[in-house]
């Protein structure tokens, strides 16, 4: 009867030469950590100033509201009140909306900003790590021909 040949010693053999270095899973994890964190800055920030936007918009609106909510002894001050109002309202709108638009598109730009420079450091350590993979199997194939 045939023996069936045994691989798992040849296997780890194999294997045993080629060692695994974790040092490149830390790296990339924190890395990783290092870029959500950058990304929740900008987000964070993001959120400060539209807070910020949102709450100088409302105590404006307020304000406004209050003088055109008081008593007025003829009909026509009344309406002019009102269109003052509203005229004052469109104005609020258009310079916080443009308010609203500087902060997306600076979160935009810092953004693409930490994209480009994340990819650019990917780039970088995986031609290191490919390079060094390709010197490690060189080498273990050079000792398992000596063997």
């Amino acid at each position: 009867m045939a023996k069936t040949q045994d691989f798992s010693k040849m296997m780890q053999d194999m294997l045993g030469g080629f060692q695994i270095d974790t040092s490149a899973l830390q790296d990339a994890f924190k890395g990783s950590a290092a870029f959500g964190e950058k990304l929740t800055k900008v987000a964070l920030e993001a959120a400060e100033k539209s807070t910020e936007i949102s709450n100088k918009w409302t105590k404006d609106t307020l304000s406004k509201v209050s003088a055109a909510s008081t008593e007025k002894a003829e009909p026509a001050d009344f309406s002019k009140s009102v269109t003052d109002f509203a005229s004052a309202q469109a104005e609020m709108a258009a310079e916080n909306m443009a308010a609203f638009a500087e902060v997306a598109k600076k979160v935009q730009m810092e953004t693409v900003e930490l994209m480009l420079a994340a990819g650019k450091d990917l780039t970088e350590d995986t031609t290191a790590a490919v390079k060094k993979a390709t010197a490690d199997v060189t080498a273990a194939a050079k000792k398992a021909g000596a063997k």
